[in-house]
């Protein structure tokens, strides 16, 4: 069973660039057919889609982020990392990555995104 585990800072100041990693063990960044998401939960808000890398290496971005946010991957290590530059308090969040067998560009249902990391809270404060 593939299990996540995101990791990076929980404390970002503003204007900084926010860089977490989502490592992936049971299964592969590279496997056929796979989607590699970023999601966002602020406080007392819904989880909102970031940004996605196929299993071909091919990126998606939110439009709202995008020119702000790149998704990169190390496939010797089996992680795909989300870099958020610029951030402000309002990028302050609870900080997801998931997969999916097919593409989503909106979190409609959790259960879409059959696997999920335990989520890093993060910060933005001076």
């Amino acid at each position: 069973q593939v299990q996540l585990q995101e990791s990076g800072p929980g404390l970002v100041k503003p204007s900084q660039t926010l860089s977490l990693t989502c490592t992936v063990s049971g299964g592969s960044v590279t496997s056929d057919y796979y989607y590699w998401s970023w999601i966002r939960q602020p406080p007392g808000k819904e989880l909102k889609w970031m940004g996605a890398m196929a299993y071909s290496g091919h990126t998606y971005y939110a439009p709202h982020l995008q020119g702000r946010t790149s998704i990169s991957r190390d496939t010797s290590k089996n992680q795909f990392t989300l870099e958020l530059r610029s951030v402000t308090p309002e990028d302050t969040a609870v900080y997801y990555c998931a997969r999916s067998s097919r593409f989503y560009n909106e979190v409609h249902n959790a259960a879409d995104f059959d696997s999920w990391g335990q989520g890093i809270q993060v910060t933005v404060s001076s």
